[in-house]
């Protein structure tokens, strides 16, 4: 669905399914997550509180992958180190008025 690659410590992509599931690969973080929450807004702003320590800043989320963002209620999240997968987890969405205004 949509891809950002600005540099390699940051990449990410987003897919979608069939039955509209969404799929977030992004590179390994240190440690594991605690509590998970993927906070959206509808912009091209998101982030992803893994635990109180690490949190995933997301910018220029393509425009085709917003409308199913808002969509869901979970998703699944998995990390790789060079095209290993180190976890998958899921996470629940929580909708926003802002999400800059959490930054």
């Amino acid at each position: 669905m949509a891809q950002n690659q600005p540099s390699e410590d940051s990449r990410y992509d987003i897919l979608q399914n069939n039955r509209g599931d969404i799929l977030i690969i992004l590179s390994q973080r240190n440690g594991g997550p605690e509590n998970p929450l993927f906070i959206y807004d509808g912009s091209q702003y998101a982030l992803l509180y893994r635990s109180h320590e690490s949190t995933v800043y997301f910018d220029d989320i393509a425009p085709e992958a917003r409308t199913p963002l808002k969509s869901v209620s979970s998703m699944k999240i998995v990390e790789i180190e060079n095209d290993d997968v180190v976890r998958e987890y899921s996470v629940p969405v929580r909708l926003v008025k802002n999400v800059k205004a959490l930054m």
